[in-house]
């Protein structure tokens, strides 16, 4: 398919799908939103094994556009953050890892992209922040995804103040996994994806699903739900192919199948 603001190339079967408008800092306006939605929806139903989130231009992406939002009424104004939580959800709901490919700043639903993806690398010219606290309109749904990574601490501080952190503070706050220099940002996020990678498709979609379902659940609520997926999981083909090479000391053969 065509995109009017995306670029995207599979290699190897990554899939990377780039945030391709610039001159805009890569806003999320609505019709990007739902531009990039769609294309990750047909990407989950793709065979590409894994999927890099990145952006060219100065900017990773700045977030809201405004002029989505200027003289909105309510029901627009649900609309919009509506089709934003769709995007953000879509990136979960996928089979496949999503990594995010930070090259610079990542603000507002920007960072709250970022934050989102299963994964993150950023260059050590990125940074991050959720300014609204330092306007006039707070960060309430960036704060949903940021907290969730950070703590609650953090996401306040960050939330509150409005400050940028580097990538640097944002791997040891535990926003991002890694923070490289720039000229190595591009193999090392090949580098993560393609080990996220390895193994039976259908188990690591699986436990990608799993995870999303138990990560904010009560303990005991989460053991009943991760030994229940467990058990069901241990009587699949991929993981009695698993057990059977391990015990026989061979290679597994695994479906390839999400």
């Amino acid at each position: 398919m065509d995109y009017r603001h995306l670029l995207i190339t599979t290699d190897d079967g990554i899939t990377t799908v780039t945030l391709n408008r610039p001159e805009k800092r890569n806003a999320l306006a609505l019709d990007v939103m739902q531009e990039l939605t769609s294309a990750l929806q047909t990407i989950a139903a793709s065979s590409a094994r894994g999927v890099i989130l990145a952006a060219n231009g100065p900017v990773f992406s700045a977030g809201h556009n405004f002029g989505d939002m200027a003289g909105a009424s309510l029901e627009q104004a649900q609309a919009l953050f509506a089709v934003c939580t769709a995007m953000m959800d879509t990136v979960q709901a996928m089979p496949q890892p999503v990594v995010a490919r930070v090259h610079a700043l990542a603000t507002a639903a920007g960072c709250q992209l970022v934050a989102t993806c299963d994964l993150a690398v950023a260059a050590d010219t990125a940074s991050f922040a959720i300014p609204g606290g330092k306007a006039g309109l707070f960060c309430h749904t960036p704060l949903v995804a940021v907290a969730r990574n950070i703590g609650r601490k953090r996401a306040l501080e960050m939330a509150m103040t409005g400050d940028a952190i580097d990538a640097t503070t944002a791997a040891e706050w535990g926003l991002i996994n890694h923070a490289v220099p720039a000229a190595e940002l591009e193999a090392a996020t090949l580098d993560l994806v393609q080990r996220a990678t390895r193994g039976s498709q259908h188990s690591k979609a699986l436990g990608k699903q799993a995870f999303y379902r138990q990560v904010d659940l009560p303990q005991a609520q989460a053991y009943v739900l991760a030994c229940d997926t467990m058990a069901r999981a241990t009587l699949t083909p991929d993981a009695q192919e698993g057990i059977a090479a391990f015990l026989e000391k061979r290679t597994p053969h695994y479906s390839h199948k999400a």
